[in-house]
């Protein structure tokens, strides 16, 4: 996994891209109780607002964290936002995209900066 310094990460499966937010990032917003997400097919640029995420704390968007195009969404956590709380890393991936530059993964930071980055 790959980590931006806005709280999301990157996992790559096969020619896709899955983004998600970190556990830093759930903890920090408290209770999510709702997420829209973008809509398949929808073409990105890196620093798009694409994901609005409400909390009881607050209001937050989640940008792309690449150029390309969103090719599916969990609309799992649509349904139930409260999974961004309890499976962040996991089953609450918010969407998978198709970059047009896997190389630019590689410009994030591994696990262990991210840990130094929160610390």
């Amino acid at each position: 996994m790959k980590f931006t310094e806005d709280h999301e990460w990157l996992r790559v499966e096969g020619d896709l891209v899955v983004v998600g937010i970190t556990e830093h990032a759930s903890t920090q917003l408290g209770d999510v109780v709702f997420v829209e997400l973008p809509e398949v097919g929808t073409v990105v640029a890196a620093g798009d607002e694409i994901v609005v995420i409400e909390s009881v704390k607050a209001a937050s968007d989640i940008t792309a964290p690449l150029d390309g195009e969103i090719v599916e969404v969990n609309g799992a956590i649509v349904e139930t936002p409260g999974m961004v709380n309890d499976d962040p890393l996991g089953e609450a991936w918010f969407f998978k995209m198709k970059v047009e530059d896997m190389g630019e993964i590689d410009k994030f930071m591994d696990e262990d900066a991210y840990q130094e980055f929160i610390g």
